[in-house]
């Protein structure tokens, strides 16, 4: 069934105009679309001039809402059946990214996978997975399922850095914690940072942090690229 479902949503291009330089994939939570993080592109626009913002809908209706989308249904939380629903529709968001990598000439170190709440669940997953290493994963508020076969699954490790608030009442703030743990133990270059008094959100201070550590690692993925460039 994923061979043949495809996925678009709403886009936003690069503030210095012309091509995009890199391209940026905004992953919604469960109950919204990608309208709901586009707004990411104008908080770092400036930051990040020469990338294209793309936030593409989840495949899936919503089991639990009568509105918005799902990566993957919620309606039973058994974390093993999760992870094996998040494996099912990795495909389709596999497709999505080469597709859009291939319309603008660009490479996975490139790119940088941004996801909220389910939609950090999906780039946890999906970026140590592909052929290439992106150039980040950033994630707010998410959760590492199937932390025990990452090691012997992934095929690349792009830098993480996971953002969470304390005060989190959807996805428990410990995710976190164990995140980083499953990351570390794969051998994964993980930070992490606490929001304090945060709920289930993204605040200023987490948008700051995040939009910082994209440019850094947008910069070393481009540096080591003219480096391997240089030396064929």
């Amino acid at each position: 069934m994923t061979g043949f479902l495809e996925i678009s949503g709403p886009s936003r291009p690069p503030l210095a105009g012309g091509a995009p330089g890199q391209l940026v994939v905004l992953l919604h939570g469960v109950g919204a679309d990608g309208n709901d993080l586009i707004g990411l592109a104008s908080e770092w626009a400036r930051a990040l001039p020469h990338a294209e913002f793309l936030a593409p809908d989840a495949p899936f209706d919503c089991d639990l809402a009568p509105f918005g989308r799902q990566w993957f249904s919620l309606s039973d939380r058994d974390p093993a059946l999760m992870a094996a629903r998040l494996r099912a529709v990795a495909p389709i968001l596999d497709a999505f990214i080469d597709r859009a990598l291939t319309e603008r000439a660009l490479t996975d170190r490139q790119l940088a996978l941004v996801g909220f709440s389910q939609g950090a669940m999906v780039a946890l997953h999906l970026a140590f997975r592909r052929a290439q290493a992106c150039a980040a994963v950033l994630g707010y508020s998410g959760a590492l399922l199937g932390p025990e076969v990452l090691a012997a699954e992934m095929t690349a490790a792009p830098p993480v850095l996971l953002v969470h608030g304390d005060a989190d009442e959807v996805v428990p703030f410990q995710a976190m914690a164990a995140a980083e743990a499953g990351l570390r133990a794969a051998g994964v270059a993980v930070r992490t940072e606490r929001r304090h008094g945060l709920g289930h959100g993204i605040d200023g201070e987490g948008l700051r942090q995040g939009v910082r550590f994209l440019v850094d690692a947008f910069a070393r993925a481009g540096s080591q690229a003219a480096v391997a460039q240089s030396m064929t």
